[in-house]
C-alpha cells in the first residue's frame, strides 16, 4: 500500500507541476476541481493518508507542497469510491468474495486476539490475588539465599546420554568439544544461571548438592536426556533476591492452582493423523 501511494505521490506530482494556475488548496480542504462539490476530506482522511506513509515519505508529505499533493491522492480516491458506488460496483461477485475472505482472516486474528487478552487478563487477576507477602518471601530467602550456574548437555536418548557421561566423567576438560559434538539444548539453555524454584526440580537438587567442576547425570525431563557440570554459586543480597522470589512463589501457585483445573476440566487432545 505504501508503494502504491508513494506511486500516486510522484504521479501527482508531476501532475501539481503541469497545473501550476490552479488556486492551492488549504489544510484539510481539497480543491474543488480536483475532489468535487460533494466530495469531503476530513482531517482523519488526512492522518490516515499519513499513517500509511513511511517516515521519509511522511516528512514530506508535511511540507506546503507536499500537503496539497497528499490531498490531491485523497481527492482522487473519494472520487472513485463515490463513482464505484454509483456505479453498483458493490455488488460485484469478486469484490464480495475478496471482502467475505478478509472478513473471515480479520475473525479469526480478533478471536486469537481475544482469547490471549483473556488469558493474560486471568493471569493478572491471579498473580493479585496470590501475592507473596514480604514475611514469605524473607522466610524463602532465609533457606535459598543463593543462586547457582550450570552447562548442561542434553541429548535426545539413553544410549548417547550414558555414553558421553562416560567420556565425561573421566574427561571432564571436553566438555566443550563434547558439547558442540551432542548438545542439542538451544545456547540459552547450555549455560543457565538460577536459584531454587527457577528451574527444573530435580536439576536444582542435584546441582545444589554439586561440587563446582563435578560432572553429574544423566536426569530425564521432557527436554530429553540431560548431563550437567555446576560452574557456580553466588549468594545474593534480599534485594537483589526480592524480585526473583516474588515470581517464584507466584509461579509455584499458579502451578497448584492449574493442577486444581485439570480436576475441574477435561483437556481431549485431538490428532487428526490418528
Amino acid at each position: 500500500m505504501k508503494r502504491y501511494i508513494w506511486f500516486v505521490f510522484v504521479l501527482c506530482l508531476s501532475i501539481s507541476a503541469c497545473h501550476k494556475e490552479e488556486k492551492p488548496a488549504q489544510e484539510g480542504v481539497p480543491n474543488p476541481r480536483a475532489s468535487g462539490k460533494n466530495i469531503t476530506i476530513t482531517q482523519q482522511d488526512i492522518q490516515n493518508g499519513l499513517d500509511l506513509l513511511d517516515e521519509q515519505d511522511r516528512k514530506f508529505a508535511q511540507t506546503s507542497f507536499g500537503k496539497q499533493n497528499l490531498l490531491q491522492i485523497l481527492a482522487r480516491e473519494k472520487l472513485i469510491l463515490q463513482d464505484a458506488r454509483s456505479s453498483k460496483l458493490e455488488e460485484n461477485e469478486e469484490y464480495q468474495a475478496a471482502l467475505k475472505q478478509k472478513r473471515a482472516e480479520l475473525d479469526t486474528v480478533y478471536d486469537h486476539f481475544a482469547q490471549e487478552a483473556l488469558v493474560r487478563t486471568w493471569y493478572e487477576q491471579k498473580e493479585k490475588e496470590i501475592e507473596p507477602s514480604e514475611k514469605e518471601i524473607k522466610v524463602y530467602y532465609n533457606k535459598y539465599p543463593y543462586e547457582m550456574t550450570i552447562k548442561q548437555i542434553i541429548v535426545d536418548n539413553a544410549q548417547t546420554a550414558d555414553q558421553t557421561l562416560k567420556i565425561l566423567k573421566g574427561s571432564p576438560g571436553r566438555w566443550n568439544e563434547i558439547s558442540r559434538q551432542q548438545n542439542k539444548a538451544p545456547a540459552a539453555l547450555q549455560t543457565i544461571t538460577f536459584m531454587p524454584g527457577e528451574y527444573l526440580d530435580n536439576l536444582e537438587a542435584v546441582a545444589a548438592n554439586s561440587s563446582i567442576g563435578k560432572v553429574q547425570g544423566f536426569f530425564k525431563t521432557p527436554q530429553g536426556f540431560h548431563i550437567i557440570m555446576k560452574t557456580g554459586e553466588n549468594r545474593l543480597s534480599l534485594e537483589q533476591a526480592t524480585p526473583r522470589i516474588r515470581q517464584i512463589l507466584i509461579n509455584q501457585r499458579l502451578d497448584k492452582l492449574l493442577d486444581t483445573l485439570k480436576t475441574k476440566y477435561e483437556v481431549v487432545i485431538y490428532d487428526e493423523n490418528k
